[in-house]
């Protein structure tokens, strides 16, 4: 599955967000210049704009409206990598240096606020309270979300359940907002705006249990990726789990300790645990079938392009190798 071509419908849009971003992105402080040019030129899949795009479009937006959400929903998500990135000491991103690795934890962290409150003048210009509000909500979670995930890094008594929830609120909640605010500015009724938020709850729910599975299978020279990445900040996610799970004493006191101490001196063996078990198959299993379920959500979408790319980007979250 070619992620140009899925995105096809929305390409012009794109264009129009990409222009957008880089106009309110303009600061006359050096600094913030500075990284903004670093992060436009980072690439990424810019996924979550896109979604606000295509649920707009398939609900019969014609409107610029869907441009600007799509620039509000880049601007918070890009924040959170920015903040993140400090957070986990990472210092490298699709397999260029990050913003931190570049010009330090602060500068990091300050342009994160400026691309938070350059969001929140976006919403204004929006001039929406519906979108204000759900905007407002949801960055709430994501704050929480990365919170809860903090205090989950090193536990091994992390479940399933406490798993998924921190991936709910810190990845799948923008997904959401991003689909339902699109299907709500193109006018759709409450039934349609929680068709549209099912699809992209359950699309951010398998986008991110894959890439927590790409911590283990992952191609480093492909993903720009080091495997073990999460283990080594000692996050317990769900191939981790489990594999602790269903392992014997020897993978269960093993991938304790991995997680507990964190690091990655252990990685070979981490990744023969969870590849003796049934870890890698269970995790699959459990994206497929929540991309199964934003499938079933689009049955609520009119057919045309943007419903065909909107079901064949849930093929790809779950087929996808970065």
């Amino acid at each position: 599955m070619d992620f140009k071509n899925c995105i096809a419908p929305v390409a012009d849009d794109m264009r129009a967000v990409d222009t957008l971003i880089r106009d309110r992105l303009h600061s006359d402080v050096v600094l913030i210049n500075q990284i903004s040019a670093h992060i436009i030129g980072s690439g990424g899949k810019r996924l979550r704009p896109i979604l606000a795009l295509m649920a707009a479009r398939a609900h019969g937006d014609t409107t610029d409206k869907p441009v600007l959400l799509a620039a509000i929903i880049e601007f918070i998500h890009t924040a959170t990598l920015l903040h993140d990135d400090v957070v986990d000491e990472t210092e490298r991103r699709r397999g260029q240096p990050t913003a931190n690795a570049n010009w330090g934890n602060p500068g990091a962290v300050l342009s994160g606020d400026f691309l938070y409150s350059r969001s929140f003048q976006l919403m204004v210009e929006a001039d929406d309270m519906r979108l204000m509000r759900e905007l407002a909500d949801t960055t709430n979670a994501i704050a929480e979300g990365e919170v809860l995930q903090l205090m989950a890094c090193g536990n091994p008594d992390t479940d399933e359940a406490a798993y998924l929830e921190v991936i709910e609120r810190k990845t799948a909640r923008l997904f959401r907002a991003a689909t339902r605010l699109g299907a709500m500015l193109a006018g759709g009724d409450e039934a349609v705006q929680q068709a549209a938020r099912d699809y992209g709850h359950n699309l951010g729910m398998a986008f991110q249990i894959v890439d927590d599975l790409l911590d283990y299978l992952a191609d480093p020279q492909v993903s720009g990726k080091n495997l073990g990445t999460d283990l080594a900040e000692g996050k317990p996610t769900l191939p981790l789990i489990r594999a602790m799970q269903v392992g014997g004493s020897t993978e269960q006191g093993l991938l304790r300790s991995a997680i507990a101490d964190g690091g990655s001196d252990d990685i070979e063996s981490v990744l023969r645990a969870v590849e003796s078990t049934d870890a890698i198959h269970y995790t699959s299993a459990a994206a497929q079938r929540y991309a199964a379920a934003a499938q079933s959500a689009l049955a609520h979408v009119p057919p045309s392009d943007f419903r065909t790319a909107m079901s064949q980007l849930a093929d790809f979250t779950v087929s996808r190798t970065l």
